[in-house]
């Protein structure tokens, strides 16, 4: 059984701290694409949060619980948010960078380090409860793909973009 509590703290805190520093990133960088582009990107990082975390994160798998109950409640729905700034920061970069298509690994892997790293403070933060055997590193090949996927959709978005669409 895991130990879960219900007072708030670090994990409450870390929430609102990862969406604090979330907004102020989309609101201070400089603007690089439209705003429906923007809108895309970060959407895409709470879209693909919601359905790796819903595909892995309930039965019959039920790999890990978020936050302070095995139930969904606000506090889960407001981390998933957190998830879009950071597919937004991925695309900016990528496109600040202008990463070309032979570095495009090494930048996945970046990402996906970089993952790990916001995934292990939350996790010590009581974000995530893992259970039936799953570990943070059963997730570093989740943000592999993911990232790599992502790549693909960025790719076939800057064509889009130069065609007007």
């Amino acid at each position: 059984m895991i130990p879960y509590d219900n007072r708030w703290n670090a994990n409450e805190w870390f929430v609102i701290g990862m969406l604090i520093l979330g907004a102020a990133m989309l609101t201070l960088l400089p603007k690089r694409f439209p705003p429906r582009w923007s809108a895309v990107f970060t959407l895409y990082g709470i879209f693909a949060g919601l359905f790796l975390d819903h595909s892995i994160s309930v039965k019959p798998v039920d790999y890990y619980d978020v936050n302070e109950t095995s139930n969904y409640e606000l506090l889960d729905f407001l981390t998933y948010l957190m998830y879009g700034p950071f597919s937004y920061l991925f695309a900016y970069l990528h496109d600040r960078w202008n990463v070309k298509l032979s570095y495009a690994p090494l930048y996945v892997l970046g990402w996906a380090i970089l993952s790990i790293g916001v995934e292990w403070v939350a996790d010590r933060a009581g974000v995530f409860h893992y259970k039936n055997g799953y570990g943070l590193y059963y997730s570093f090949p989740i943000y592999l793909l993911m990232s790599s996927l992502y790549l693909v959709f960025l790719y076939k978005a800057k064509g889009m973009r130069k065609r007007g669409v």
